[in-house]
């Protein structure tokens, strides 16, 4: 069976309000499958369902080839889990924290060590197994959850929102550990991002947005949906109408910019250049990105919707505490 999660109408409603909209996919063995999408879009109700955590209102998933609600422990058995916040214990050593998850998961006494050591210089922190936690930077820490993730061998490694916070040197770093794991260590990885630079790790992404999964591809794919490159222009106020006007296209302001996609975008800048001569202060040339893709299947940039994916989860959390 190639297919290693199979999704098939999931959906997740708190009361009235539906957070995962009757969901279909599916993610291949030894793959690294994205979920893309703002705060609150259900990418970690998503997780959440098919970690056991929380139980479908409707829909099926199979993990392994275990359902998730027939059969919770054999699911649970063969997933880690990387949460979005933190859940070391910074009192104890590295090694102290994973000597616990090996008991908790029945891992054999006379293979704990050796898992131990395993995991770590996975990922390069031999050296700090006897250091508490406390002492680690926010990447270390990071890199120690993914450890103990790996630590009872599961089959599919969940990472929710794996490099949140951190700066840009570490997440780098971070995924090129994860990219060993599905290569050395033959794993798959469900991650979910609202990074769009993260995304391009991924070999597919579901891009995902107000429960719905808007699109389902390789990151190549998905911007070839938009075709042709994006035009940067910064000019005078104006511009946005006359240029939409003139050119039959979907012009957007973004960050005192305005952007809009056109076929050989090389070639398009000189005319554009003399139609608008005096009012075009700047003009830049872009390939598509997946940032343009999410624009282009929602109407919105990702980052307009983080102030109200922040929203949408409280707005979850006070329906769910009601219920409780």
């Amino acid at each position: 069976m190639n297919d290693v999660v199979v999704v098939e109408g999931l959906g997740k409603d708190f009361g009235a309000f539906t957070a995962v909209d009757s969901v279909d996919f599916t993610v291949r063995r030894q793959e690294i499958f994205g979920f893309l999408g703002p705060n609150g879009a259900g990418k970690t109700t998503t997780i959440n369902m098919l970690a056991t955590l929380l139980k479908p209102t409707r829909g099926r998933a199979e993990l392994a080839g275990h359902d998730v609600v027939r059969r919770p422990n054999a699911v649970r058995q063969a997933i880690g889990m990387v949460f979005q916040d933190a859940s070391l214990d910074d009192r104890l050593t590295a090694d102290e924290n994973l000597q616990f998850h090996a008991m908790i998961y029945n891992v054999p006494a006379a293979l704990r060590r050796e898992r131990t050591d395993q995991v770590l210089g996975i990922v390069g922190l031999t050296e700090r197994r006897k250091s508490l936690v406390r002492t680690f930077s926010g990447g270390m820490k990071r890199r120690l959850e993914i450890a103990r993730g790996l630590l009872h061998h599961p089959t599919v490694l969940f990472l929710d929102e794996p490099t949140v916070g951190l700066d840009p040197q570490t997440r780098n770093a971070i995924w090129g550990h994860v990219r060993r794991l599905r290569d050395e260590v033959g794993i798959t990885v469900f991650m979910t991002t609202h990074y769009m630079e993260e995304a391009e790790n991924c070999d597919r992404i579901a891009v995902i947005d107000h429960g719905k999964i808007q699109a389902l591809d390789t990151p190549a794919a998905l911007k070839r949906l938009i075709g042709g490159d994006k035009i940067i222009v910064t000019g005078d106020e104006a511009l946005r109408q006359d240029m939409a006007a003139k050119y039959g296209v979907s012009v957007q302001p973004v960050d005192g910019e305005l952007h809009f996609m056109v076929d050989h975008g090389a070639e398009f800048v000189p005319r554009l250049a003399a139609d608008f001569a005096g009012r075009i202060r700047a003009i830049g040339v872009k390939q598509p990105s997946l940032d343009d893709v999410f624009l282009h299947l929602t109407g919105r940039a990702i980052r307009e919707e983080e102030g109200k994916g922040i929203d949408r989860m409280r707005q979850i959390g006070k329906l769910w505490r009601g219920r409780r």
